[in-house]
């Protein structure tokens, strides 16, 4: 029986509220081991701030709370900064005393103790503020923020910046990462487009990080995550938004070769720097599908981009004219929210009928066999940049990616499942499929060996030298420098 994707989502969100994976059990106090550090930062912080003891209140479960339910803990306290002096005060009392902490934005990290920990969850949902300055072309953008919340505050002036290209994601992992967008082929990665960062540094200074006044760490701070203190703002430039066309097709397992030929044929022909698509396989309800967003960035589209796509018959379709907001929120990204889940990646040049009908049979084998784990959702996202995307900056401009001359496109893996009994399990699938799927690639006569790997899409254990290359030991440098006594260390994520 045919199943749209909505369907299949709605069905699987079901689940997850059934195996009680929204919520965790939590305890009615914090971890002994940390309290003091708690009572310290609930007494030092001030009343823009709020805290939250481990136990049943609302605002601690959403503190603690990540998108896949794997990535959480049950941390002894948790604290709302709401100034930049605020969370110099939490820096220096977790520095002090050597407890452990988290820094969530948004909680969209699939890596489990990335954004969580047993210590001090640190949110930055008061970091809220979308500032445009129209002299200066630049947006000045909160660290707690969703894009989906940037996009609405810049809507209403007809501008708009390089972010994230489905509902739910975060503002600070994102770009502190990478970050590939919508806009990507036109203006670089999120990194690229970068003109400053307000950054509490591990110390507890408070200082504004620029090309002019800290180049060592603007380069830093530029996809390499939270080695160098916590930041609280971003300042992004600005590009001119119009309408644009675009929107979601849900396409049945007995149509996907069509889709495999239109994305090769697309990778290999579409220039238009305008023009995206992103092809999803999933397994869903024991059957492959495939959800297709298109985008072009303009009312209209020229004719003939998309055709092939187009031509093929689909179950659902919602493709018109509309706002950016409203394309970005057509996907149902957050449908399995509320799961454990993990991501992965693949690096690659382009795509080729090999490539793809290996993300085909890897979308079916895996997802015939978790199914059987308690997976709800095996999924495989291909995104056929150009290949000038690394162009948009200057070589050795950022710490990600290692090398500009030639454009890396990840390929994500992503699986949801129940029932942590099966963790293992789908990690260790993800790794096989990455390994998997980069032997096809190098078999196509891709030198993908060493590639930089997208750290916002690699697994935990990925080595340092795989996402940052050549630029690891610059960075490992610049991290004893302007961190000494390792405070970000008591912190997760990937760490120099």
């Amino acid at each position: 029986m045919r199943q749209s994707l909505a369907t299949a989502t709605c069905f699987v969100s079901l689940l997850a509220t059934l195996s009680g994976g929204v919520a965790e059990t939590v305890q009615s106090r914090g971890n002994s081991d940390f309290s003091s550090t708690c009572q310290e930062i609930s007494q030092a912080i001030s009343s823009a701030s709020g805290f939250h003891w481990q136990g049943l209140d609302l605002l601690y479960i959403k503190d603690v709370g990540h998108w896949a339910t794997s990535s959480s803990d049950q941390a002894a306290c948790s604290v709302e900064p709401g100034t930049a002096e605020d969370v110099a005060a939490i820096l220096q009392i977790v520095a002090k005393n050597k407890t452990p902490f988290a820094v969530k934005g948004a909680g969209h990290a699939s890596n489990p103790g990335f954004s969580s920990t047993p210590g001090v969850q640190i949110a930055m949902y008061r970091f809220s503020g979308v500032t445009y300055h129209a002299d200066q072309g630049v947006a000045e953008v909160g660290t707690g923020l969703i894009w989906d919340n940037v996009y609405s505050a810049l809507e209403p002036y007809g501008v708009n910046v390089v972010g994230g290209r489905v509902t739910g994601v975060g503002v600070a992992g994102f770009t502190l990462g990478g970050g590939y967008s919508w806009k990507t082929n036109q203006y670089g990665l999120t990194v690229d487009n970068l003109t400053g960062f307000e950054l509490v540094l591990p110390n507890g200074t408070v200082t504004t990080v620029t090309q002019d006044s800290y180049p060592d760490l603007f380069f830093g701070l530029k996809g390499g995550f939270n080695n160098f203190g916590i930041v609280t703002k971003f300042n992004l430039t600005t590009h001119t938004q119009t309408e644009v066309w675009g929107g979601l097709i849900t396409i049945t397992q007995d149509q996907l070769d069509k889709v495999n030929d239109a994305t090769v044929k697309f990778s290999k022909t579409v220039t238009d720097p305008k023009a995206q698509v992103l092809p999803t396989y999933n397994f869903v309800l024991g059957q492959p599908g495939v959800s297709l967003l298109l985008f072009y960035d303009s009312p209209t589209p020229p004719a003939g981009i998309f055709d092939d796509y187009l031509a093929i018959p689909s179950f659902t379709k919602d493709v018109k004219t509309r706002t950016f907001l409203d394309l970005v929120k057509v996907a149902p990204a957050n449908a399995t929210g509320g799961q454990r889940g993990i991501f992965h990646t693949v690096s690659l040049f382009d795509y080729t009928d090999k490539i793809m009908d290996a993300v085909l049979n890897e979308t079916k084998f895996w997802g015939s066999r978790l199914s059987l784990k308690t997976g709800t959702f095996i999924s495989y996202d291909v995104e056929p940049f150009l290949s000038s995307i690394f162009s948009h900056a200057p070589e050795g401009s950022s710490a990600f990616p290692p090398s500009r001359s030639k454009g890396l496109l990840p390929l994500n893996i992503y699986y949801a499942w129940l029932l942590d009994i099966a963790d293992e399990d789908m990690y260790e699938a993800a790794r096989q499929s990455a390994d998997h799927l980069t032997k096809v690639v190098l078999g196509e006569g891709q030198d993908v060996a060493d590639a930089a790997l997208y750290g916002n899409y690699a697994i935990f254990d990925t080595p340092m030298e795989r996402i940052y290359g050549d630029n690891l030991p610059k960075l490992k440098a610049l991290k004893a420098q302007y961190d000494p006594d390792n405070v970000m260390g008591l912190a997760g994520g990937w760490k120099f």
